[in-house]
């Protein structure tokens, strides 16, 4: 009886044993970086738990302007003290002194701490270059004057730049062969998502030390400086932007109150963004669930008028813009009075620049007697539809796409709607399903502008290393397909100007501006209601100066009552900014007449 139970006892222990083992092997080298069901990474943990740290640099890459003066961050001088300075005797007079606080303040600071910080966080003190290397000259333990890198509490373009965050399956799709650790930051949307690649870190600048259970220091006082091994990385990208630029059209927007919309504007010679403005703002708190995060400038919208633009080019090249005919603009689209803008009796040039339904109703449904793919012919010739960003083969990248948020644009969803008469006079004014996002319209402008030649949009022009050497350039180039003759470019531009030359155009109010515009409004009905009364997208599409072409703007305001929140006044404050931008001063600008 005591032998079964003594092989019991020793079965039960040998059993235990073996639990113990696997258990052991399971956190030693089976579930390491993913144990549990939370997917722990227990190396990662276990670092932490011996060690503190002050990262300097996350090591992801960073985005410049068109200049080369940082977007999303701004690198400051700073104090970075450690704990265990209050269990040591050091010399915090000669340190106080050199960056002129009080003792009792520096020392205060160190008592409250757990972990290393920059003196001032969350506004750290900023040093100067002397003051920096006297401090590094006393060669203090756990003092040190570095340079950190922060992001940027309002980063300008940050719709365009994009988001990043910690999301370690997605991590795991986009990086099979990569070893990276599963907190490593990527990019959820913008640039940072179609750049992610590039981006993505090689590892944290860092100042690191270790400690014991109590948090004093383990080996010593010694602090480690590690820094990833390659030193060409982290990346720069060079964006077209000009943050200057940035920041005063984002001014602007918020000063017209735009909740939700923004502003495009294109540089016409490279085809590249200068500046794009989207609201509703990024919350901060939480920006992965937020619309805010969305980058409406991109995004397909219902145009209104704008769309004419792509009618009278078709118009143009099919002969039916005469102007020896005449249409009835006291009616409307459907030919019942119209008891709003009764325009009269008006030529085709007229229409446009008036903006008359009822031209461009009649003119949509012969171009669709034509050919039912009129429409989206032109809207393609004119880079309306299809993509705007740029696009092409870079490394082992097939079909790199910058602007990867862009959305398409549509003229007809279906064959159906194609071919039918009245969905055609409603896609003629922009309704119906017609969708293109204020990138598209800019672009569209720009081609104009230009005679007709349609280019890609630049958002970058650049990849970086971190000494400045070009990893590779994004060369302007033409996007594919058929495009309007020089001799239709030429009349769509005195058509475009006509709107706000004309005395009933509906640009007439941009006719004293210090650059000469030419434009297309637009005001869509988008079905959607808010206390009985339908919201609608109010467009301006442009460029400047007429004579010289440089600028492609698009104001939009979306989802706002009839007879609110019109964007002609951000439009015109924005030619007028520009100019001073470029001139300083509105005093000799040339008169629009």
């Amino acid at each position: 009886m005591r032998k079964k139970r003594m092989v019991a006892w020793i079965s039960i222990c040998i059993a235990a044993f073996g639990l113990l083992m696997l258990r052991l092997a399971q956190l030693q080298l089976y579930d390491t970086e993913s144990f549990s069901k939370h997917e722990i990474n227990l190396i990662e943990a276990s670092v932490k738990q011996r060690s503190q740290e002050m990262v300097v640099d996350n090591g992801r890459g960073n985005f410049l302007d068109r200049k080369g003066a940082p977007l999303s961050y701004e690198t400051s001088s700073v104090l970075v003290l450690f704990p265990f300075l209050k269990k040591m005797d050091w010399e915090a007079d000669k340190i106080a002194r050199t960056i002129g606080v009080s003792v009792y303040a520096l020392e205060n600071a160190v008592e409250k701490s757990k972990e290393p910080f920059a003196y001032g966080d969350p506004d750290p003190m900023i040093l100067t270059k002397r003051q920096m290397d006297i401090i590094n000259e006393m060669e203090i333990p756990g003092v040190f004057a570095v340079e950190r890198k922060y992001p940027l509490a309002k980063v300008p373009a940050a719709q365009l730049l994009g988001i990043i965050g910690e999301n370690e399956s997605l991590l795991k799709s986009r990086y099979v062969e990569k070893d990276l650790l599963p907190r490593t930051l990527i990019g959820l949307s913008g640039l940072e998502k179609s750049f992610d690649e590039f981006l993505v870190a090689e590892g944290k600048s860092k100042l690191v030390y270790h400690v014991d259970g109590a948090g004093a220091p383990l080996f010593g006082i010694n602090v480690k400086y590690i820094d990833p091994a390659n030193p060409f990385y982290p990346i720069n990208l060079q964006t077209s932007i000009d943050k200057d630029l940035q920041m005063i059209l984002e001014e602007k927007v918020d000063e017209h109150n735009i909740n939700r919309g923004g502003v495009v504007l294109l540089d016409i010679e490279t085809n590249s963004i200068l500046a794009m403005v989207s609201r509703p703002d990024i919350n901060t708190v939480n920006p992965y669930n937020d619309e805010g995060t969305e980058n409406m400038m991109v995004k397909q919208h219902i145009p209104g008028s704008v769309f004419k633009t792509v009618v009278a080019a078709a118009a143009i090249d099919h002969g039916l813009d005469d102007p020896a005919r005449k249409f009835d603009c006291s009616k409307t689209i459907s030919g019942d009075p119209d008891l709003k803008y009764d325009h009269g009796i008006l030529n085709f040039a007229d229409s446009f620049a008036v903006s008359c339904n009822r031209t461009f109703g009649e003119v949509a449904r012969e171009l669709q007697e034509k050919d039912p793919n009129m429409l989206e012919k032109y809207a393609e010739m004119l880079s309306i539809t299809g993509g705007a960003g740029w696009k092409g083969d870079i490394f082992h990248l097939e079909d790199f796409e910058q602007l990867q948020d862009e959305e398409k644009g549509r003229v007809f969803l279906s064959d159906e709607a194609r071919k039918d008469r009245n969905f055609a006079a409603l896609s003629g004014i922009g309704q119906h399903e017609v969708r293109v996002s204020p990138l598209a319209v800019a672009n569209m402008m720009a081609t104009i502008a230009r005679g007709g030649e349609k280019n890609m949009v630049r958002a970058v022009f650049s990849i970086q290393y971190q000494n400045g050497a070009k990893m590779t350039d994004f060369p302007k180039e033409e996007l594919e397909g058929a495009e309007i003759s020089p001799f239709t470019a030429m009349k769509l531009q005195k058509l475009l100007r006509e709107v706000v030359l004309n005395e009933e155009g509906t640009g007439r109010w941009f006719r004293e501006l210090p650059y000469s515009v030419a434009g297309k409004s637009g005001t869509a009905e988008t079905g959607i209601y808010k206390d009985d009364k339908q919201l609608h997208n109010k467009w301006f599409a442009g460029y400047f100066p007429y004579e010289k072409p440089k600028y492609a703007l698009v104001t939009v305001n979306l989802g706002v009552l009839e007879n609110e929140g019109g964007v002609n006044p951000l439009f015109a404050d924005i030619v007028k900014e520009v100019y001073a931008y470029n001139h300083g001063s509105l005093d000799e600008g040339p008169k629009n007449h």
